[in-house]
C-alpha cells in the first residue's frame, strides 16, 4: 500500500479558510491534521475582535463547514447581519473547532516553522511526487516534532507579518528600536488597549480600511478623552482612496466608515499629512519622533502601523515553489490580483490549477495566497479550499469547475485599492452579475487577512501607506 495514502492532509492555521479546508477534506473521506499555531481555533481573528466585517454572514460561511455545523444542531446567525470579528469567532470557528469531527484532528499551540520533502531537501528530485511531506512543529511547551503529511495546505494567513513603516519595503531607520512605541495594527482603541491611547498623540500610518477604522475609533475615544490627538500620514498625495465610494458603496457599512472618516478630516479632529513616507524614527524616553523622507517631522507617543502584510515564506523554504516576482502569490495567480492593474471586476475565479505549484500536492490558500496583494475574501478561499481538496482527491472534473466570479460592481476599482466577489455560478449573465456584485459589495481589512483579516476573511485586508 502506498505510504503516503495512509498519511494526513496537514492543513496549517486554523482560520476560516483553514478550518474550511478541513471540512472539505472530510466530505472527501480524506484525513486532516489541522496544527494552529495560537491558543485556539481563529486566534488571529482574536486580536481584532471588536471590528466589525463589512460583509454580512452570509459571505462569510463555508457550505463544507456549514453543512458539518447543522448536522450538530448548530443554528446559523441572521444571514443579513454584520458580524464582528470575535463574533466569527464565538458564533462560527469555535463550535467549528468544537465538533467531534474537527476537535481530535485539530492542535493548538503548533507553530509550523518548516516544510519539507521527507529525507530531500529542494536540490533533489528523484521519487519528489512520491515522498511524503516532513512538517516541522515547534509545541507550546517548546518541543519541537516532525509530522508526516501526504499532502500540506498552507492557510496561515499573513498577520504575523506585517510589512513596515519604511518606504522601501525595509524598516525606517529606528524603526526596530522604537518597536515599545509601536502598537498592533489593529489596536482596541476604546476598550482593551484605551489606556496606551487615552490622552495621547497618536500616529496612524497608512490609507487602507483597517487605519480608517482604528482613525475613527480614535475619534470616538478623542470625544472622551479630549487631550487625545489623532494624526494620520499616508504616503500618497491624497487620502481618497480610504475614503472610498461614500453612498455608492455597495456595502453600506464600509460607505459609512469613509464617510465619516472624510468628514472627521474635514473637521479638524484628524490632523492629515500626505505625501508622508516614513524615513527614520527616533524613540526618546517619553515620545517618538517620526520624520518623512522629504524632512517633516512628528512628535507622538504611538504609532500604529497599517502598512499591511506580507507572508512569510521562510518556512516554506525547502519546497520547490513559482511565486509571483511582484506580490509573491502563486505565479500563475500574482499577475491576476496584481492591485496596480486589477480590481474586482478582472480578477477571474480560480481554483487548484492557479494555485498549483512544482511541489506536487503543496497548495498556499487564504489570505497567504494572495502574497502581498492588498486585499483579500472569504468567500474566495472558501472556493479555493473547496477546488484544492478537489484536485487532492483525484476528482479533477470538480476542481477545474471553479464557482466563483469575480464582477464589477461600479464602487471597486485599481484606484480604489480593493477587491470584492460575488458567489455566483460560471456562465451567469451581465446582468445577473451586477447584481450580485452589488449585493456582495467588497470587503475590507481588519485580516491577517482580512478587515482581512485583515484576516483574510471575508473581507480585504488593506492598508498600505
Amino acid at each position: 500500500m502506498d505510504e503516503k495514502a495512509t498519511l494526513p492532509v496537514v492543513v496549517i492555521g486554523a482560520g476560516p479558510v483553514g478550518l474550511a479546508a478541513a471540512a472539505h477534506l472530510l466530505e472527501r473521506g480524506l484525513e486532516p491534521l489541522i496544527l494552529e499555531a495560537g491558543h485556539a481555533a481563529g486566534a488571529a481573528i482574536d486580536q481584532w475582535r471588536h471590528v466589525r466585517l463589512f460583509s454580512p454572514w452570509r459571505f462569510n460561511l463555508d457550505a463544507a463547514a456549514v453543512r458539518l455545523l447543522k448536522a450538530s444542531g448548530w443554528e446559523a446567525p441572521r444571514p443579513t447581519a454584520l458580524p464582528y470579528g470575535g463574533e466569527l469567532v464565538d458564533r462560527y470557528l469555535a463550535p467549528l473547532a468544537a465538533l467531534p469531527e474537527i476537535a481530535p484532528r485539530l492542535q493548538t499551540g503548533a507553530r509550523v516553522v518548516a516544510v519539507t520533502r521527507r529525507g530531500l531537501d529542494k536540490t533533489h528530485s528523484s521519487d519528489r511526487d512520491g515522498t511524503p511531506f516532513t512538517v516541522r512543529v515547534r509545541h507550546a511547551d517548546g518541543t519541537v516534532r516532525d509530522v508526516a503529511a501526504s499532502a500540506v495546505v498552507d492557510a496561515s494567513g499573513t498577520w504575523a507579518l506585517r510589512n513596515p513603516l519604511g518606504t522601501s519595503g525595509l524598516p525606517a531607520e529606528g524603526e526596530v528600536a522604537a518597536e515599545a512605541r509601536i502598537s498592533s495594527p489593529l489596536p482596541d482603541v476604546v476598550g482593551r488597549d484605551r489606556e496606551r491611547f487615552a490622552g495621547r498623540r497618536v500616529l496612524v500610518v497608512g490609507a487602507g480600511h483597517s487605519a480608517a477604522n482604528t482613525l475613527v475609533s480614535l475619534a470616538d475615544l478623542a470625544r472622551a478623552e479630549p487631550d487625545t490627538t489623532i494624526l494620520w500620514a499616508v504616503r500618497g498625495a491624497s487620502a481618497e482612496k480610504a475614503y472610498g465610494g461614500g453612498d455608492a458603496d455597495g456595502l453600506p457599512a464600509r460607505g459609512q466608515l469613509g464617510s465619516r472618516l472624510r468628514r472627521l478630516v474635514e473637521a479638524g479632529t484628524i490632523e492629515l499629512y500626505t505625501g508622508f513616507g516614513v524615513g527614520s524614527l527616533k524613540a526618546l524616553d517619553t515620545h517618538v519622533v517620526v520624520e518623512a523622507v522629504d524632512g517633516r517631522t512628528l512628535d507622538v507617543d504611538v504609532v500604529v502601523p497599517c502598512t499591511g502584510f506580507r507572508p512569510d515564506l521562510v518556512i516554506l523554504r525547502e519546497l520547490r515553489l513559482e511565486l509571483d516576482p511582484a506580490v509573491e502569490a502563486p505565479r500563475e495567480l500574482g499577475p491576476l490580483i496584481d492591485p496596480e492593474f486589477h480590481s474586482c471586476g478582472t480578477v477571474p475565479p480560480h481554483g487548484a490549477r492557479l494555485l498549483a505549484h512544482p511541489e506536487k500536492d503543496f497548495y498556499i490558500v487564504g489570505m497567504k495566497s494572495y502574497g502581498r496583494a492588498p486585499t483579500f475574501l472569504l468567500a474566495t478561499g472558501y472556493e479555493q479550499v473547496r477546488s484544492v481538496v478537489a484536485a487532492l482527491a483525484g476528482d479533477r472534473e470538480a476542481a477545474d469547475t471553479v464557482q466563483l466570479e469575480l464582477p464589477e460592481t461600479g464602487v471597486c476599482s485599481a484606484g480604489a485599492g480593493t477587491s470584492c466577489d460575488a458567489p455566483s455560478s460560471l456562465g451567469v449573465g451581465a446582468e445577473a452579475k451586477t447584481a450580485a456584485a452589488t449585493d456582495a459589495g467588497c470587503c475590507t481589512a481588519p485580516e491577517p487577512q482580512l478587515i482581512g483579516f485583515p484576516t483574510g476573511l471575508a473581507h480585504g485586508r488593506s492598508g498600505e501607506n
